[in-house]
């Protein structure tokens, strides 16, 4: 149990699966092309079968070794349910379980540790994010409503509705087309309608969601410093460990010098 432990936790075979999932990518992805599925159609499925089941073997040695404590680690978890959806058959009413093939893809997560981390950091991330996510909906709510008021009996496609005035509102707050596709409209009807449109943009894209990323940047530094303080205990948990064989080297060595001066003085003494 402990050298099958000692396999599946070495750099090589994590290296051997990250080869396998990106392998397994690059077919998945042939077999939308249909020139490669005819001249390689039976190799690709063959190569998605057999990477499968090193993957189904993986799990089940993984299961076998940790048992237990299989389901106390998100990770082999969400590895376990990415693999178990290509497992599902692909009948008629199932068959977009054979196109969620590509989340195998996903399994680099669990293999690299940088990615690991970064998605760590989003996790721990998602409470600031969605305090923001409700400041944002109630913005888009109150400009919303304002809208639809001011410009909906005029543009009746972009703002006739509170729904329909989100959406617009949305197109301009990724600045897609927004001042000649919208505003610069709405002005030749509304000249002062930049007076409601420059300060959304403000409040929004330059605000809001400057928000987003300043979160998600202190997240990612957050679960940084918890890496790197992990591996200084680490290191000086290991340094504590060889300063303690030393000592009792030392108090070994010291011990037979004694014993060994001793012996000399002994029966010449």
């Amino acid at each position: 149990m402990t050298a099958l432990k000692n396999i599946l936790e070495s750099g090589r075979f994590e290296a051997v699966i990250t080869t396998l999932i990106i392998i397994n990518a690059i077919t998945i992805g042939l077999e939308t092309v249909p020139a490669a599925m005819e001249k390689a159609g039976a190799l690709l499925v063959f190569l998605d079968r057999i990477v499968l089941a090193v993957f189904v073997v993986e799990l089940a040695a993984r299961f076998v070794v940790y048992r237990q404590h299989f389901f106390r680690d998100p990770w082999r978890i969400f590895d376990l349910i990415v693999v178990g959806l290509s497992l599902v058959p692909a009948t008629a009413g199932l068959s977009v379980f054979r196109a969620l093939r590509i989340l195998r893809v996903l399994r680099l997560i669990v293999v690299v540790p940088s990615l690991r981390r970064v998605v760590g950091g989003l996790v721990s991330a998602l409470p600031g994010m969605g305090s923001i996510m409700l400041l944002l909906a109630l913005i888009f709510y109150v400009f919303s409503v304002i809208a639809t008021r001011l410009y909906g009996p005029s543009f009746p496609e972009w703002f006739g509705s509170i729904p329909a005035s989100a959406y617009s509102l949305f197109q301009i707050m990724t600045l897609e087309s927004w001042s000649m596709g919208i505003v610069r409209p709405v002005m030749e009807v509304y000249p002062l309608a930049w007076l409601f449109f420059v300060p959304f943009i403000i409040c929004t894209t330059f605000t809001v969601l400057n928000l987003f990323i300043g979160i998600i940047v202190s997240a990612m530094q957050a679960e940084h410093e918890a890496t790197a303080v992990a591996e200084r205990e680490e290191l000086h948990s290991e340094q504590a460990l060889i300063l303690g064989e030393l000592r009792r080297m030392r108090a070994d060595i010291a011990a037979l010098t004694e014993k060994v001066a001793a012996g000399k003085s002994g029966p010449d003494g």
